[in-house]
């Protein structure tokens, strides 16, 4: 059978249809519907409506999840155990002088401690009341400050008032379940140029801080005694008022005894609480016979104010006694705590038995530190090692222990929020003007205590990683209870969570890492190990929260964000964050600037990273990556080297031509002058700003030499020696100024009220930094390694010379020096970062 072939008909007749077949149907046309526009209007319009209300919904979900995440902790265990701070865990560091705002006192690292302390005044003085308690700058003392503390066990420290010395120490004694037993001797010495014996009287006082109940113990009517006490972290505890005698082994001398017991609504009222409760119709009868009137504690009422809604404290337990002592110096007191737990003591911590302690502890102290810093060995006097042990001790007696909740907002928040409560031990930069933990200073801090406590470091670090919120932001300055915000102005309290610090933990890691790769076995640095590993993943966000949002707008750039916004009244907006608070930046913040000493400190951080992971065996290649490409210094000198000043500069929208003038007000004739606002200081700008090299020749300049970014042959060295050593831009017999004495900016104003601040005054953190760098390239193989050590060698004798100078002078250390005359200046004492100058003293980098 052959295949069918098909027909293809074209222009044929159609075929007749056969008698069963059915004529095909032709297609009709379908009638068109109608289509109800309105209909459609209505069912995109509730589509619409839906998907908008979706829409809302989500972006109110997601602005309050981004909301909380400003107050969510991070998610990876703390470093520190909950209870690390605890009796039971850590006994010999439980009591401590954690509460350096105050002259002299003591507490436990627990949120709600029992606390005690001392306050004083001078009878019968030309002033009314010259009530001394926390310190205050404008107490005008001659000098104050531990001249030995150990950080653990016992501490001696000098007051001096206008004619009196006071000498307080105190010695610990571990036993029981609670920390132990403590005592307290007060020493009182009159001045030689005073023209008669002072009366003072002392002022000691025990506050439980809403934990805990304190029952005051009174004989001969108005002498106290004893305290006794419980609390839940103490148990049970006395302590014992001794009478007041000439010396250790003399009889009681004759005193004027007051008490107070009354209700505190909080430990930053104490101070005001005294106050109001002094009258002066106390007599005090001397030996000589004269009668006189005396101001002490009486009673306490609680001012009434006229709008005060809260309903009036009911609470009747006393939980604030003060024991009041007055007595003409010479004298000495003892002041006794015990503890409930402890059933072994074998006799009472006073007298001789406290004599013989505090010898032993003080010869540990000098034998330790010879040791560690080996000051005697280099030829130092005695006067220099004991200004060393003193700027060591008050550090070491400035560490705090601090509860509470920070106050933060993030750009998701209207308002201001609390933090999650938490806790800090930190240094603190000033025990009269900075009381409080400073991120960046931290750091500092920790060079010097790592070398004569390494534990102190880890907990400290820890401390601070562990406040870390799920971004991988830490506050940069902690104001952790109302004892400590008392003491803060209100436009420093909120936190924002845009604006960094400095990472300049990374310094201490650092130094936590070269003790244990010298010697692992040694037994302080033997915990250091499982420290980092515990550290590591808040590292690891801590190190991507800098990475993510403080970044500039070139590849492997930094700009510090929280830039003052209102650039009318400031001659150059502050960049509080750096640090470096009022040094010149771009004239004109914006998101174009590039910040070189933010580029240098993450390439220092990097480096860090990189070196701790590899001690765990965690993943390094990216952080050693990361570290290559930010220390390149062909990459470094393309973002921040400035041809025109041959100086590192950071880049932005910057002019020079800008000055402070006097605002002008009109005042319409014949109106009154008073009724109108006053001229302020405000900037004029002579020149529109461009995108330009900064060129302010100074600190920042130095910041690739400082962090050792840049190679040991790099011909960049050879300009920032120059600069340095040039009397006409940085060099001063006293030390690095902050800013060349050239530049248009130096010795300025920042606002009418803004003195200049890192405008020209010597700062010790950044030459501790520079001696550091100086002495790293004069032991590195290199074409300017004999200069290098030249100038360490200038520098470093200067530093020391001129702090050690001015604290025999005037008592102190402190915050910044004179670059023209080395005067010391700011804040005092400064034994934060200006205590450093121990390190270069013994040459320990």
């Amino acid at each position: 059978m052959g295949r069918q072939r098909k027909r293809v008909v074209t222009g044929e007749a159609v075929p007749l249809l056969r008698k069963d077949e059915k004529l095909p149907a032709f297609p009709q046309k379908e009638k068109k519907k109608k289509v109800d526009i309105g209909k459609v209007f209505i069912n995109i319009s509730i589509g619409l409506g839906i998907f908008s209300l979706v829409w809302f919904f989500y972006a109110l979900h997601m602005r309050s999840s981004l909301a909380k995440r400003v107050v969510t902790l991070h998610p990876s265990p703390p470093v520190l155990d909950a209870n690390s701070s605890s009796a039971k865990v850590s006994a010999e560091r439980f009591w401590g002088s954690y509460r350096p705002q105050v002259y002299f006192g003591m507490k436990t690292r627990s949120p709600r401690s029992i606390v005690a302390g001392m306050m004083w005044m001078r009878q019968f003085a030309d002033m009314d009341v010259n009530l001394r308690h926390i310190c205050e700058q404008g107490d005008r003392l001659q000098g104050y400050g531990w001249m030995m503390h150990d950080g653990i066990t016992f501490g001696v420290q000098e007051i001096h008032d206008n004619d009196f010395t006071l000498t307080t120490e105190f010695v610990k004694r571990m036993g029981g379940a609670h920390g132990g037993d403590w005592t307290w001797r007060v020493t009182a010495k009159q001045h030689s140029s005073a023209p008669q014996a002072p009366v003072i009287s002392l002022l000691f006082y025990t506050a439980a801080d809403t934990q805990g109940s304190l029952e005051a113990h009174v004989e001969d009517r108005n002498r106290l005694a004893s305290i006794t006490g419980s609390s839940e972290e103490l148990g049970n505890f006395k302590i014992t008022f001794r009478k007041p005698v000439t010396g250790e082994l003399s009889s009681a001398k004759y005193a004027s005894y007051n008490y107070l017991q009354t209700v505190t609504p909080g430990l930053e009222k104490l101070t005001d609480i005294v106050k109001q409760s002094l009258n002066r119709r106390f007599v005090y009868s001397a030996p000589s016979g004269e009668k006189r009137h005396y101001i002490a504690v009486d009673t306490y009422k609680p001012p009434h104010h006229p709008n005060q809604q809260k309903s009036a404290d009911t609470r009747k337990e006393t939980d604030f006694v003060v024991h009041q002592v007055t007595v003409q110096t010479p004298f000495q007191i003892e002041v006794l705590f015990e503890s409930g737990s402890f059933h072994s003591r074998p006799n009472q911590l006073v007298g001789s038995v406290m004599t013989q302690e505090l010898e032993r502890r003080k010869a540990e102290f000098d034998s330790k530190f010879e040791k560690i810093f080996g000051l005697e060995s280099k030829g130092f006097s005695q006067a220099h090692v004991k200004f060393g042990k003193a700027a060591l001790s008050n550090m070491l007696g400035g560490m705090g222990y601090f509860h509470g909740q920070s106050v933060v907002q993030s750009a998701y928040n209207e308002y201001p929020l609390l933090y999650p409560e938490g806790a800090l031990f930190t240094a603190v930069p000033s025990r009269s003007f900075f009381p409080r933990g400073f991120l960046w200073d931290e750091g500092f801090h920790q060079l010097l205590l790592s070398k004569w406590d390494p534990h102190v470091t880890r907990e400290a670090i820890s401390h601070w990683i562990d406040l870390m919120n799920m971004e991988g932001w830490i506050p940069r300055e902690q104001i952790l209870g109302d004892e400590a915000r008392s003491k803060v102005p209100a436009e420093f309290v909120v936190q924002r969570n845009e604006n960094a610090n400095p990472p300049t933990l990374f310094l201490a890691l650092q130094e936590l890492i070269e003790q244990l790769s010298s010697n692992p076995e040694k037994p302080a640095s033997r915990p250091t190990l499982p420290f980092l590993r515990r550290l590591f993943p808040r590292l690891k966000t801590w190190f991507d929260w800098y990475n993510t949002t403080q970044t500039g707008p070139l590849p492997n750039s930094y700009r510090w964000r929280g830039r003052d916004k209102d650039t009318n009244l400031f001659l150059n907006p502050k960049t509080l964050t750096s640090g470096l608070d009022d040094y010149p930046r771009a004239s004109h913040p914006s998101a174009d600037e590039r910040h070189v000493d933010l580029h240098c400190w993450m390439a220092l951080a990097s480096g860090i990273m990189a070196s701790v992971a590899r001690l765990l065996g965690e993943p390094h290649h990216d952080y050693e990556l990361s570290h290559q490409v930010l220390r390149d210094n062909d990459l470094l000198n393309e973002l921040h080297w400035s041809d025109r000043l041959h100086a590192f500069s950071d880049f932005g929208n910057h002019t020079q031509a800008v000055s402070l003038q006097q605002e002008k007000v009109y005042v319409p004739p014949g109106q009154p002058r008073h009724q109108f606002p006053v001229a302020r200081l405000a900037r004029s700008v002579r020149r529109a700003p461009k995108l330009q090299y900064v060129n302010a020749l100074g600190y920042v300049s130095l910041f690739p030499f400082l962090l050792h970014i840049l190679a040991p042959d790099s011909p960049k060295l050879e300009h920032i020696f120059r600069d340095m050593r040039d009397s006409n831009k940085l060099w001063t017999p006293y030390g690095l100024r902050s800013i060349s004495k050239a530049d248009p900016l130096y010795m300025k104003r920042n606002t009418e009220h803004d003195a200049p601040y890192w405008r020209g005054p010597i700062w010790i953190n950044i030459n501790y930094l520079a001696v550091r760098a100086l002495h790293h390239y004069s032991n590195t193989e290199g074409p300017h390694q004999e200069k290098a050590a030249a100038l360490y060698e200038e520098l470093r004798i200067n530093i020391v010379n001129n702090v050690y100078r001015q604290y025999v002078e005037t008592g102190y250390i402190w915050e910044q020096y004179n670059d023209s005359t080395g005067r010391g200046q700011g804040s005092h004492p400064f034994t934060g970062w200006s205590a450093l100058t121990v390190l270069m003293m013994a040459e320990q980098y």
